[in-house]
């Protein structure tokens, strides 16, 4: 078959009708499993004639061809075998009439390399991405090859790569965590994972940090930082005009369910100081994501997603919240014996009635993908912004999304009254944080000072550091 250049097979259908979702880290972990889940339910719950374009990043071109490859299995697998799929289409469904209708592309990016961050976003912004047209796999006459895409906009990112910065378990700790919490809230909210401190990284360079040169914290670089100047690099593609017929983009954070108040100090907003680096960035991406809208930090804010200058009427993109629950991946370094000790150990929590353990990768992802399908007019009617929302299963594994308490902030950003035992209130009590305290006014008030000041913070980081880079860039050209 050969190769499609102009027009693309989606420009035949309404823009409405065509969804472009990028997704960061999406050849391994709960990204990959976010683009199976993403592609599953896109097809069950969409038009029979519309389009998903799927972008995974990776940070090499060869995880990038084997992640198309291992996508484009998947889609015709479940093309294949679904039944929700073949009872929509009647006796006569073809598979080939579903995959033909998923695209996959993919883009190389190193977010702690601020110089990879910038080429790729160039390259989505206003260049092409390679099709890659032909398949290892022979099912070829399944997929329409693409020659080079150039992108019309972007509906979802979805923020979900990172590092943990951890060397493995603290013995001492387990024990004792598991004694004096229960092991339900100590493989939910754990403090045995054995942290790494000073991690620094180049960030113009990408590469471990020498003595004299710029530097920034390695698992702060990873989890926020370069996908804080990824972002920003996007928005060309994620705002909308005021007569465009789809809403503005999404950016969508992935947290964690850890992440406490204590984790983030102002004084060491890099977590270069503390053990839990990792917690650290996930509770200053809640902190970033909740308080986006919040009227303190309204100036960074739209500093930070102006639209392009070339049109006024443009509608910025929104920041929304969301977290996988407790998922075993190899992000936490474990040798294959406790690899499995340790997957027996999150069943059995789930079994006690943990609503957190989603344990896979794919029911990991239930959130997010939620997030990135869910209609905007729903999700403005609810506030959706001002809510961090979390994978959730009960004891039978069957996937959900949940409301997610956060220290300052509560659920939803206002003071709530948890009595009684019906309803919404049962609902929030199940699977909250040991020791959570009710939010105040008084803590309404705090979670937005800090927000305000993670905002500037992240703003100077981010002057200081794309002039860093541009010095770079002028000295290669010249």
């Amino acid at each position: 078959m050969k190769a499609t250049s102009s027009p693309y097979p989606w420009d035949s259908v309404p823009a409405q009708d065509t969804m472009f979702v990028l997704v960061t880290g999406g050849n391994s972990g709960i990204g990959f499993g976010i683009c199976e889940r993403l592609i599953d339910e896109y097809l069950t719950t969409r038009s029979l004639t519309s389009h998903l374009v799927l972008i995974p990043t990776t940070r090499s071109v060869k995880k990038s061809r084997e992640t198309v490859d291992a996508l484009r299995k998947h889609t015709l697998h479940f093309a294949s075998t679904s039944p929700a799929l073949r009872n929509r289409a009647g006796l006569a469904y073809d598979p080939r009439d579903t995959t033909r209708r998923v695209h996959i592309l993919s883009v190389q990016l190193d977010l702690c390399n601020l110089l990879s961050i910038r080429a790729a976003a160039r390259q989505l912004v206003s260049g092409t991405l390679p099709g890659h047209g032909k398949s290892t796999d022979g099912d070829d006459d399944h997929f329409i090859p693409l020659d080079e895409v150039r992108l019309p906009r972007l509906d979802a990112v979805i923020f979900n790569a990172g590092i943990g910065g951890w060397y493995g378990l603290n013995w001492p700790k387990v024990f004792h965590n598991i004694f004096t919490a229960g092991l339900i809230n100590a493989t939910t909210w754990p403090t045995f994972k054995g942290g790494l401190t000073g991690q620094l990284v180049d960030p113009i360079h990408g590469s471990k940090a020498e003595a004299g040169t710029p530097r920034i914290g390695e698992v702060f670089c990873a989890n926020v930082f370069g996908h804080y100047l990824f972002a920003r690099r996007l928005v060309p593609l994620l705002s909308r005009s005021a007569s465009d017929p789809v809403p503005p983009g999404r950016i969508i954070w992935e947290s964690s369910v850890e992440g406490s108040w204590e984790n983030l100090s102002l004084d060491d907003l890099e977590a270069l100081k503390t053990e839990a680096a990792y917690e650290s960035t996930k509770r200053l991406t809640d902190v970033l994501a909740l308080s986006s809208t919040l009227p303190s930090t309204r100036p960074y804010v739209q500093r930070y997603l102006d639209a392009p200058a070339t049109d006024d009427a443009a509608a910025p993109p929104k920041i929304y919240l969301v977290h996988p629950g407790v998922v075993q991946t190899t992000l936490f370094p474990l040798n294959a014996f406790m690899f499995f000790w340790y997957n027996v150990v999150l069943h059995l929590v789930r079994w006690l009635g943990s609503p957190w353990h989603p344990i896979t990768a794919y029911k990991g992802a239930c959130a997010p993908v939620w997030m990135a399908l869910q209609q905007q007019e729903w999700l403005d009617s609810v506030q959706a912004e001002r809510i961090k929302w979390g994978s959730s299963t009960d004891v039978w594994g069957e996937c959900r999304v949940k409301k997610t308490e956060v220290d300052g902030w509560g659920w939803e950003g206002k003071v709530e009254e948890l009595k009684g035992s019906a309803g919404e209130a049962r609902q929030k009590r199940s699977g909250r944080r040991p020791g959570a305290v009710d939010v105040t006014e008084q803590k309404l008030v705090e979670f937005e000072e800090l927000g305000a000041e993670c905002w500037r913070r992240m703003e100077e980081l981010r002057d200081m550091w794309e002039a860093r880079a541009d010095a770079v860039e002028q000295a290669q050209s010249s």
